[in-house]
C-alpha cells in the first residue's frame, strides 16, 4: 500500500537540517559522521546494546530514537529486518524518511519472495527450492545431482559464511555441508534455499529511489566476498568493492528497472541493489539488497560531488535532483581485525576490542569508519564484529583507483589488521566479458 507522501519540497541546497539515524547494529555510522561534518545536526541511535559504543566520539548518540522523531527533519533507517515498517509508518505521518517498507524488507529478508517478485515482472530467475529440513534437502540433491548454492534465509542469511557455493557436478560437496549444518546449526538455520549454481560474472546494478522513480546515474559494482586474495577462504559478506557510475544500461533495464512501478507504489526511499550472475546466455538475478550496502554507501559517498546530507534530504523529499558524481572508477577496501569473519567473543575481547587505530601521516578524508570509537582524538576498535575501516581510492582507470586506495592503507597501523590486496582485480577479466555480452552498454 502506498503511504501518503510528504509534500514535495524544492532542493534543500545550502539548508542545514536535523538528521536522525536509526540503526540496529551500527551499520550507518560513517554516513552519520559524514553528514555531521557537513554542518548538519545529527543524532544517532544504535539499538543493539553490544554495538552501542560504535561511533562514540564521532556523532551525538541517543538511546531512544522515537523520542527524537519530532526533533528531526530527516530520519534515516539503515537496515531491513522490520525497519521498513517503522519507516513506512513515519512517512504516513508526513515525516521525511529514508527507508523501506514491509514489502521491500521482504524482498531481501525472504529470498524466495524476492525471486518470485522478479518472476512476476518477467525477469528470468535461477531455479531453486526452499527447505526447512536438512534431510529433505539432502534427499533432493541425491535425486537431482548437480551444482547448488546453499542460501540460509531470514536472520541466518546475515551470517554470510553460512552461504556455500558448490563446485562438484554431482552435488556431493553440498550434501557434505548440509550434513555438517544439520549437526552444527539446526537451531540457527531453520529455513534455507538450494539454488542451482550458474557460472559467469557476478555483478550488481543498483540505484537510489526517491519514492517515485530511480535517480541516475546508477551504480555498477563488484563485491569481493571471500576473506583471502584470489577469492578463497570463508565468505565474509564483503572484503571490498569496485564500482563505477553509469547511465541506464542493459543490465539495469533488464532487471531492476522493471521493479520501478512496484517500488513507486510502495513509496520506497533509499538505495536498492540487485546482485546477478551474467553469462552469454542471459542475466540471472541472485538477491536484493533493499537498503544501503555496506561498505558500498561509503564508497559511493566518496564519489559523489553533491554533499551526502543534501542528497539524502532531497531523496526523502522526493526531489528528482540528478546525482552528481565523479567520473572513472572507485574501490573500497575493508580493514578488519581478529576474529573476523567468525564469532569468537573471547578472542575479540582479548586481541581486538579497543585496539588503537594509528595513522602515520594524519587521518585522510578517504578513510571511512565502521566499528570505531574516538576518545580525545584517538581512534579505537569498537563493537563486536572486527570490521574497522573502509579505505577508498578513485581514478580514471581501475589501476589508478587501486593504487590510491592501497597507498592510503600503508598510512594505517592497527595491531593484527588484515585486508585483501586484490580489490578491483576482477575487473580486468570481467569487463571484457561484460562488454562482449553487451550488458554494460548504455541504452
Amino acid at each position: 500500500m502506498h503511504s501518503p507522501a510528504a509534500p514535495e519540497r524544492g532542493s534543500m541546497n545550502g539548508d542545514k537540517r536535523k538528521f536522525l539515524f536509526v540503526s540496529i547494529t551500527g551499520l550507518i555510522s560513517d554516513i552519520a559522521w559524514q553528514v555531521a561534518k557537513e554542518g548538519h545536526e545529527v543524532r544517532y541511535c544504535i539499538e543493539d546494546e553490544k554495538e552501542r559504543d560504535i561511533a562514540d566520539g564521532f556523532v551525538p548518540k541517543v538511546r531512544d530514537w522515537q523520542r527524537e522523531v519530532d526533533w528531526a527533519d530527516v530520519i534515516v533507517f539503515d537496515d531491513t529486518l522490520g525497519q521498513g515498517e517503522k519507516a513506512q509508518a513515519l512517512r504516513a505521518k508526513g515525516k521525511l524518511v529514508v527507508g523501506g517498507t514491509p514489502y521491500t524488507d521482504r524482498l531481501e529478508d525472504d529470498r524466495s519472495f524476492g525471486q518470485e517478485e522478479l518472476k512476476k515482472e518477467g525477469i528470468n530467475i535461477v531455479s531453486y527450492r526452499d527447505f526447512d529440513n536438512f534431510d529433505d534437502a539432502i534427499a533432493y540433491v541425491k535425486e537431482n545431482p548437480e551444482r547448488y548454492v546453499i542460501k540460509p534465509s531470514g536472520p541466518a542469511g546475515n551470517v554470510k559464511r553460512r552461504l556455500f557455493v558448490g563446485d562438484e557436478d554431482d552435488g556431493q560437496d553440498v550434501i557434505r555441508v548440509l550434513e555438517a549444518y544439520k549437526k552444527s546449526f539446526p537451531d540457527e538455520i531453520r529455513q534455507f534455499q538450494l539454488q542451482r549454481r550458474v557460472t559467469g560474472v557476478e555483478v550488481a546494478a543498483g540505484a537510489f529511489f526517491n519514492g517515485k522513480e530511480f535517480i541516475y546515474p546508477l551504480n555498477v559494482n563488484f563485491e569481493h566476498k571471500k576473506l583471502f586474495p584470489g577469492n578463497i577462504g570463508p565468505s565474509t559478506g564483503e572484503m571490498g568493492t569496485a564500482m563505477f557510475w553509469s547511465g541506464p544500461n542493459k543490465l539495469f533495464n533488464s532487471t531492476l528497472k522493471k521493479m520501478e512501478a512496484k517500488l513507486s507504489s510502495e513509496g520506497y526511499v533509499g538505495y536498492i541493489d540487485l546482485n546477478c550472475i551474467v553469462n552469454g546466455n542471459g542475466i540471472y538475478p541472485l538477491e536484493f539488497t533493499a537498503r544501503f550496502g555496506y561498505p558500498t554507501i561509503s564508497i559511493q559517498q566518496e564519489g559523489m560531488t553533491i554533499p551526502i546530507g543534501q542528497f539524502l534530504a532531497d531523496l526523502a523529499a522526493g526531489v528528482n535532483s540528478k546525482l552528481k558524481v565523479k567520473s572513472g572508477f572507485q574501490i573500497g577496501v575493508r580493514i578488519v581485525v581478529s576474529p573476523f569473519p567468525f564469532d569468537d567473543d573471547a578472542t575479540f575481547l582479548s586481541v581486538s576490542k579497543h585496539a588503537a587505530i594509528l595513522f602515520k601521516k594524519g587521518i585522510p578524508e578517504e578513510v571511512h569508519i565502521e566499528d570505531v570509537m574516538q576518545v580525545n582524538g584517538q581512534w579505537y576498535v569498537a563493537g563486536t564484529s572486527g570490521v574497522v575501516l573502509v579505505v577508498c581510492g578513485l581514478g580514471q582507470t581501475m589501476r589508478q583507483a587501486q593504487a590510491q586506495a592501497y597507498s592510503r592503507i600503508r598510512n594505517i597501523m592497527i595491531p593484527d589488521m588484515y585486508y585483501r590486496d586484490d580489490i578491483g582485480e576482477r575487473w580486468f577479466e570481467d569487463h571484457d566479458k561484460l562488454h562482449t555480452w553487451g550488458y554494460l552498454r548504455e541504452v
